[in-house]
């Protein structure tokens, strides 16, 4: 039960409050205990510091770490204090990654998707010299994707509704799926409105 609580995410900011990482419960308390990250709290954006965060008693139903001699709550936002940057992630190619690119949207017809219903379309096919790559893969419809077929998108006389191309790193592209209330007031809501299905 506790490696669970510590293998929870934890939005990491930058200095600046912009999204920079999502580490584990564990790492962000190492973190905060160390001084290069203070704890926000996302209600009233208050920091704490390893001294004031670990003497909160945590409230009923809040996930909490039991140390040997106290409770100390699961934080779900830390900010850096010294870090300014922003990533430079590299996002990885995966169909999962498309799905999140292309926010459960067909990029034909617009339409939103089921994760069963959705396909991976390769906007020049792959018979044409068409790779695999951020460039040219598209989350696709069945129907679009089979009256497309072997063809160009200029060829079957369709339009993409955006040019595909690498994203850049936010924290929906983590390797965590859960998704916090308290992360919305740090990123998009762009980013949290489509659906994150397998």
């Amino acid at each position: 039960m506790v490696s669970q609580v510590l293998q929870r995410p934890t939005l990491v900011l930058n200095r600046s409050w912009q999204p920079v990482n999502v580490a584990t419960v564990a790492r962000a308390l190492v973190m905060v205990w160390g001084g290069t990250a203070r704890v926000v709290d996302p209600v009233d954006y208050q920091l704490y510091d390893w001294d004031h965060w670990s003497g909160l008693e945590p409230a009923g139903g809040q996930p909490f770490v039991q140390a040997v001699s106290q409770k100390i709550r699961v934080p779900e936002v830390v900010t850096l204090t010294d870090f300014n940057r922003l990533p430079s992630t590299t996002v990885a190619f995966s169909r999962r990654n498309i799905f999140k690119r292309d926010r459960m949207t067909c990029q034909y017809c617009s339409k939103k998707l089921r994760s069963e219903d959705a396909t991976i379309d390769h906007v020049v096919p792959r018979s044409h010299g068409g790779g695999s790559s951020w460039e040219n893969c598209v989350l696709a419809c069945v129907r679009c994707n089979h009256s497309k077929a072997d063809r160009t998108p200029q060829m079957a006389g369709i339009k993409l509704l955006t040019t595909p191309k690498q994203p850049n790193w936010n924290p929906i592209y983590s390797q965590y799926t859960v998704r916090y209330e308290s992360w919305s007031k740090f990123i998009s809501d762009a980013y949290w409105n489509a659906e994150l299905e397998d």
